[in-house]
């Protein structure tokens, strides 16, 4: 039995396996705003919920390739031989921490993907299209494709957000990170104008979030008055668990079902499934 909370496992009876189909690149530009842990644990999530996730990541530091407890070091294909053409995108997709409970696919990735940016750089055309056309003959193997971006705007995060549906951008309630939204905010519409028309925002998630801090809450108010109903109701709390499920090489839902990381990030994706019913309710002829 996968790893549920009562609100979603109900969620996840009621919405259909292949309803998502999505890929969503987790996006910032500046660090340390839990991006990795964002992706990690929210496609640990929708594993949970029996959805088929593939977790992709393009940051050479490989957080998210060790934090689902693959050995990066060990790695003979990942995201630089895919992006190179080197491989196909299913020949080098694993198993998270060899886990069936989840069934969790990642394409890792290590400090050998820094050398791929620098070869896109060096490509005369269609550089920006390589993780997209990776992705075409496995898409449709998943209900939902992951992307962990590096905290960077580079060749590897435009092929993330070129090869998106939609962006979904963590941040912590501070305010230089209002000033980094707004230029990520720029950089998605020109993305959208250049090379993806159809790129939106997922959502903006509040991250390690506490509610004493005064300046928190009015950054947070800050957020609802300008972007409305797409800062996601859910907010990820300070949590120790969520913190070192890392050194543990698995997600916190994993480490920790019961600690209120674990369950915000199954709360944030049950509030995804709602929303994406909602909308689906409103675009259906009455």
């Amino acid at each position: 039995m996968a790893y549920t909370c009562p609100d979603d496992e109900d969620r996840a009876d009621e919405v259909g396996m292949g309803q998502m189909k999505r890929v969503i690149a987790v996006a910032n530009q500046k660090g340390g705003v839990g991006k990795t842990t964002t992706a990690v644990n929210l496609a640990a999530s929708f594993a949970a919920m029996h959805r088929r996730v593939l977790l992709i990541d393009m940051d050479p530091q490989g957080n998210a390739t060790t934090g689902c407890g693959i050995e990066k070091s060990a790695l003979t294909r990942g995201v630089l031989e895919v992006l190179l053409g080197e491989c196909a995108a299913i020949d080098a997709v694993l198993t998270a921490n060899g886990d069936t409970e989840t069934a969790l696919a990642v394409l890792p990735a290590n400090q050998d993907l820094t050398a791929a940016e620098v070869r896109l750089l060096l490509m005369n055309e269609g550089r920006e299209l390589r993780l997209r056309l990776a992705l075409q003959p496995i898409r449709e193997n998943y209900d939902l494709v992951i992307i962990d971006c590096p905290p960077s705007l580079n060749m590897l995060t435009v092929n993330a957000l070129v090869a998106a549906d939609s962006v979904l951008i963590p941040m912590q309630c501070e305010y230089y990170a209002l000033e980094g939204l707004s230029a990520l905010v720029a950089t998605i519409e020109q993305i959208r104008d250049a090379a993806n028309p159809g790129l939106t925002i997922e959502g903006i998630l509040r991250t390690m979030y506490d509610p004493r801090n005064n300046l928190a809450s009015e950054v947070a108010a800050q957020l609802i008055a300008h972007f409305d109903d797409k800062v996601f109701r859910t907010i990820v709390p300070r949590n120790v668990r969520l913190a070192e499920a890392p050194s543990f090489g698995r997600p916190a839902l994993l480490h920790d079902r019961d600690s209120r990381g674990a369950l915000a990030y199954l709360a944030l994706a049950g509030e995804m499934l709602r929303r994406e019913d909602e909308a689906r309710e409103l675009s259906s002829p009455s």
